[in-house]
């Protein structure tokens, strides 16, 4: 019984990936930073040349920022991105589009409906589900607070 058990624990030790926190934060930060800069100068170079408002031009910015990432998950970039970048991908409305387009893309062979249409949102769903409720509660408690004359 007790060699099962250090087999089995010398097995874990084996296949548990080695994480190094300090190199994983720096390249979440770079990931992350390098988008938001990119976001940053569509926005400016919007404003600058082509006229728009600054929030047109954040608007067109995210549009560009989903599409860029629908089309890098698509050609099965994105992955890779996230794998070295972990968080800084994950976290922006980038991250989002690619947990949005990823399972339609695995699921395609399945057909349109059961395949595309069903798994679209497996992972999207629970965060746009609990995104919207949290909204709303918080929506319901700054009421209260606002008529009870606290916030």
């Amino acid at each position: 019984m007790e060699l099962n058990k250090k087999a089995y624990d010398e097995y874990v030790k084996q296949i548990t990936p080695v994480n190094e926190l300090g190199s994983d934060m720096l390249h979440a930060f770079i990931t992350g930073g390098i988008i938001c800069a990119l976001g940053q100068a569509s926005v400016m170079l919007m404003m600058n040349y082509f006229g728009m408002e600054k929030e047109e031009a954040q608007t067109w910015m995210l549009i560009e920022l989903i599409l860029a990432s629908v089309l890098l998950t698509g050609f099965g970039i994105y992955p890779k991105i996230v794998k070295w970048g972990g968080a800084g991908a994950l976290v922006p409305i980038t991250g989002f589009a690619n947990s949005v387009v990823a399972p339609a893309i695995e699921y395609k062979a399945e057909g349109h409906v059961f395949g595309i249409g069903c798994k679209i949102f497996t992972i999207a769903g629970p965060v746009i589900l609990f995104g919207v409720l949290t909204s709303w509660i918080f929506g319901i408690i700054l009421l209260i607070g606002k008529s009870l004359g606290i916030a």
